[in-house]
């Protein structure tokens, strides 16, 4: 089966990538929706594009899996004919000050957040179409440099080093290489742990004083994805202004 326009979105089961992929295939978007573990979440993600009338499938993989990711590629290459655009926004983010953070943590970080983007965008750099485009995710706490994320700051450096370099090197292909940076975002992943009070005081830091939504952030990827081809090799920090 053919279709117009392909998306694989990687870490799309939940949080940001899940309003990712219902935002692209609203466009008309055959989407991948990629998962590591959860096929439940998977699923319920299909369903709901489907149900809205859009066309999806779910493929399991590990990102840092280079064989692994190689058979998501496979998969939407045999049912949809094809990729266009790939958006990844899988990632982990365990905290601890620097001085503490177990290594084998921080092993784990590297692998899922800056092999997992070398592994994905190496796909992606060998079998996007022309006129497609790779969106990366970095995260505003480069800039925030909060204390316990030095682990994820340091593997999110990485991801916008990736992108601005893979923007380069695709010269002459038409594939357009962004990273979206996302402040505070009210998934389950930013709510884990904290306090109403901590919850509060961070929604206050934009002016527009409250909370990024996944909406937000799927709006600037289906931007990116679509109308917005003149920007190429940039980084985007969506964070209502907080920085």
């Amino acid at each position: 089966m053919s279709t117009e326009r392909v998306a694989i979105v990687t870490g799309g089961s939940r949080g940001i990538g899940r309003a990712v992929a219902e935002r692209l295939a609203r466009e008309g978007y055959a989407v991948v929706v990629n998962f590591a573990g959860n096929k439940t979440q998977a699923d319920t993600a299909v369903e709901a594009i489907e149900q809205a009338g859009g066309q999806a499938i779910a493929a399991q993989g590990d990102v840092a899996d280079e064989t692994a990711v190689a058979n998501v590629f496979d998969q939407a290459e045999e049912r949809f004919g094809g990729v266009d655009v790939v958006v990844h926004a899988a990632g982990i983010m365990p905290l601890a000050p620097l001085a503490e953070l177990d290594l084998a943590v921080l092993d784990r970080v590297l692998r899922t957040n800056v092999r997992g983007t070398f592994v994905v965008d190496q796909q992606a750099a060998r079998r996007l179409r022309a006129g497609g485009a790779i969106v990366n995710f970095s995260s505003s706490i480069t800039r925030f440099s909060r204390p316990g994320y030095s682990a994820y700051g340091a593997s999110k450096g990485a991801v916008e080093a990736v992108t601005l370099t893979l923007a380069r090197e695709l010269r002459g292909r038409d594939i357009t290489v962004n990273a979206v940076a996302p402040g505070p975002t009210a998934t389950e992943l930013f709510f884990e742990g904290k306090s109403d009070e901590l919850v509060a005081n961070i929604a206050a830091e934009s002016p527009l004083e409250r909370l990024g939504q996944p909406v937000d952030i799927a709006e600037i990827v289906a931007f990116l994805a679509g109308p917005g081809r003149w920007i190429n090799g940039q980084v985007l920090y969506a964070n209502g202004g907080a920085i």
